[in-house]
């Protein structure tokens, strides 16, 4: 009687101390658990639909699994695959399951007994909580931690209590593991059916689905060794068979169905044993991945990249579960923007080692058109997006913002810097070729020619600190002490940075922000997130912005290619372009970025890892053929608009002397090459405030709107070509809008140099415009120093 007492009291004892362990460990784990109702994100209604600018799908939505890269599933019903594969999961994986109440106590006891023996807390997982572990704890997943087997059966008990078994089961065969499929896991059964027999999982057999099943502990590892696990298909048969799950006579049939899991070539006895098993493609899992991508409309035209990009921007604003939670959102895409600026990437020609970013936004609202973050070559490209993600050197494509800053604070495009070494700094720049002229030249003709030494005084003149002040309200972020180098492109950048900040160019000085979503409802049609109404940032004023527009037309019209013309490629018949290449040190990144009325976009070419590309590469020929493109298709079917000119914009047709004189002659003279411009103290020649002539622009004759600069004194016995050349028609604000005037007038004179004779009072004739003897060789963009 006595050792009865005894033993009721240890008992009690025992018991006690094993309620205080569960509030303890209650205390310690048990709070802050997830709720077991976020598992509705991983129903087939948790497919969140993406649609573009016209209500057209493009896409769906669902959520990745422990963080462990790409994924693919192909969310089912359980309806939809077959009671096989359920009857061989449930074997093998919980033979109880029907039974226990979300955790099964024998297994756990297994597990914990292993984990003494083995130090390794494993095993006896029943299906629900491997739900629990790959959905609601997949922050944990990887750990074999006491802790994390205590919230499993917490949260196992919860679920089962709230979710039929059918619907647990479901949820297991849609979010377990199935392999290494190439870029993405193979998640799911369905995605695992068409993966190893490129058909439904409806349609697997009982032997498929027992192999399928069996491959679930180690499917990589398994699935390189046909023969050696051939065996425990065998077991499992049985196994089903004494769980009342199939007839012995069903089993038999399966062991002797001949099965060929992709990549293999097997051969059998009519017993079902095997004669001989070889995998002949390893890459036959890939290869039914990309088929079933493209089936599903994820492959090549997926709008991979710009579904990424929707998916970062709301994860933060609507969370998980309303973004995985069967909705519907509308984006700010264009089909046929995506599609084009897709195959541009795919037609594109790049270096060896080359990929690309391509972004495309529209100017009206800042929505974002098209994204393409990879060189795309037919496969499925990697997560990292270019367009979005990387920030390299813009090099040259800079120097628009800098010289519209320069008209914003009063120059004119016919105002002259000196193409000339910098002195007394230690900062020692190069135009493109490490030559230069020693003369005076104007600003349109310097950024025609992408020259640096002008760019970089121009940069000095107006102040660092300026630039980058401007640079901040266009969304761009200026590398701390960079100095003047910034001037020709050190600031890094991605190209949908840049796409939006060329577009205030083609929307009269507005800034907006990229966006990518329009709305998002839930499932219910519920409205979660309308879009605020886009907010614009006044950053240039009207006349300012067409200034800077029309100096980046001339970049792509002023000259030809053979000219020198940097960004002729650009052009797209019927339409008016804008735009401006940029190449960075070592030609490490090639750029273009340009703006259309209704698109502005950004091209980079590059290496993903850095590193030169071949000398041979230039801005002018890789990304802006590939800018062309992309916008040329967006376009497409859509009438041609034109920019819209502001009030206050008047014209004036100028000439100047042939500045295509540097030749191996010019190059040699000794004075035109010693940093001063023989022009006194100052490297700037300010054309005088003068009442304006308004004249009307024609076809044949080309205007330029700024009344004659002073001209360049003649540097002595340094060669000049006779030939006067028209400059292309270039815009300059004036107080007051006029009207187009009725007639060209007749060109003004050039002013004499310093101390030189007066005007004559009778302007000449404008000449017609006459071919040059100088060949000027092809330019390129000089890479700033570093």
């Amino acid at each position: 009687m006595r050792f009865l007492v005894g033993l009721s009291r240890f008992v009690a004892i025992m018991l006690l101390l094993a309620l205080l362990g569960v509030l303890v460990l209650w205390w310690m784990w048990g709070r802050d658990l997830p709720s077991v109702t976020d598992l509705d994100v991983l129903e087939v209604s948790g497919q969140t639909r993406v649609y573009d600018r016209q209500n057209t799908l493009i896409g769906t939505l669902t959520p990745s699994l422990g963080g462990s890269g790409g994924t693919n599933r192909n969310l089912l019903k359980l309806g939809q695959i077959s009671p096989w594969l359920q009857k061989a999961a449930v074997t093998s994986e919980d033979r109880r399951f029907y039974e226990h109440h979300g955790v099964d106590y024998i297994g756990i006891a297994r597990g914990l007994i292993k984990g003494l023996l083995q130090n390794d807390l494993e095993g006896g997982s029943s299906i629900t909580q491997q739900v629990v572990k790959n959905t609601l704890l997949s922050d944990l997943q990887s750990a074999r931690t006491a802790e994390r087997k205590f919230k499993e059966a917490v949260l196992a008990f919860q679920l089962d209590r709230n979710y039929d078994k059918d619907r647990i089961l479901n949820a297991y065969l849609n979010i377990i593991y199935w392999g290494d499929g190439g870029r993405d896991d193979i998640v799911g059964a369905g995605t695992a059916a068409q993966a190893y027999f490129g058909k439904s999982a409806a349609n697997l057999n009982l032997a498929e689905s027992v192999y399928l099943t069996t491959l679930i502990p180690a499917p990589n590892s398994r699935y390189k060794a046909f023969a050696a696990y051939r065996p425990l298909m065998k077991d499992l048969l049985g196994r089903m068979v004494e769980d009342g799950r199939v007839t012995q006579a069903e089993a038999d049939a399966a062991w002797k169905t001949p099965i060929y899991p992709a990549g293999w070539r097997i051969g059998w006895n009519a017993d079902g044993t095997l004669r001989s098993a070889v995998l002949e493609n390893t890459d036959r899992l890939q290869q039914n991945m990309n088929a079933l991508e493209a089936a599903q409309g994820t492959g090549r035209f997926a709008s991979q990249y710009y579904l990424q990009a929707v998916e970062k921007e709301l994860l933060p604003i609507i969370g998980r579960r309303a973004l995985y939670g069967g909705g519907k959102i509308v984006t700010g895409m264009s089909v046929a923007a995506q599609q084009s600026a897709e195959q541009a990437s795919l037609d594109a020609k790049l270096p060896d080692g080359a990929t690309l970013g391509i972004a495309l936004v529209s100017p009206a609202n800042g929505e974002v058109l098209a994204l393409v973050g990879q060189k795309l070559t037919g496969g499925r490209p990697s997560d990292w997006d270019n367009a979005i993600q990387a920030r390299r050197q813009v090099g040259s494509s800079i120097k628009p913002l800098l010289y519209t800053l320069a008209l914003e604070t009063g120059w004119k495009q016919s105002d002259t810097v000196l193409d000339s070494p910098l002195v007394n700094t230690s900062y020692q720049p190069q135009n493109y070729d490490g030559r230069w002229t020693g003369r005076y030249v104007t600003m349109r003709y310097a950024l025609d020619h992408s020259l640096n030494l002008p760019t970089v005084r121009i940069g000095q003149e107006l102040g660092v600190q300026n630039f980058e002040a401007k640079l901040r309200q266009l969304g761009l972020t200026p590398p701390p002490d960079a100095g003047l180098s910034l001037s020709i492109g050190t600031l890094e950048a991605s190209p949908l940075q840049m796409a939006a900040a060329y577009a205030p160019f083609a929307n009269g000085g507005l800034y907006y922000a990229p966006s990518l979503v329009r709305s998002v409802e839930d499932a219910r049609g519920q409205m979660l997130y309308p879009r605020p109404n886009p907010t614009p940032k006044r950053v240039w004023d009207p006349q300012t912005a067409w200034l800077g527009l029309d100096m980046i037309r001339g970049v792509v019209n002023d000259l030809t290619e053979y000219q020198g013309g940097l960004a002729t490629r650009a052009q797209i018949g019927g339409r008016q372009v804008g735009g401006k290449t940029g190449t960075t040190n070592d030609i490490k990144d090639l750029w273009f970025a340009g703006v259309t009325p209704t698109v502005s976009g950004a091209v980079w070419v590059g290496k993903q890892e850095g590193g030169a590309l071949p000398g041979w590469a230039y801005s002018g020929e890789i990304p802006t053929p590939v800018w062309q493109q992309a916008v040329d298709g967006a376009l497409a079917g859509q009438p041609a608009q034109n920019f819209k000119e502001p009030g206050g914009i008047t014209y004036r047709v100028i000439r100047q002397v042939d500045m295509a004189f540097r030749t191996a002659q010019a190059d040699d003279e000794p004075t035109a090459r010693d940093g001063t411009g023989n022009s006194g103290s100052s490297f700037f020649r300010r054309r005088p405030a003068t009442p304006p002539e308004t004249v009307q622009p024609a076809s044949q004759t080309v205007t330029q709107p700024e009344s004659v600069p002073p001209a360049p004194e003649p540097t002595q016995d340094l060669p000049l070509t006779p030939d006067v050349q028209d400059i292309p028609s270039t815009p300059v604000t004036d107080g007051n809008e006029v009207a187009p005037p009725e007639a060209l007038p007749q060109a003004l004179p050039d002013a004499p140099p310093e101390g030189g004779s007066e005007v004559p009072a009778q302007p000449e004739p404008l000449p017609e415009i006459a071919p040059s003897d100088t060949t000027v060789p092809p330019l390129n963009d000089n890479p700033p120093p570093d």
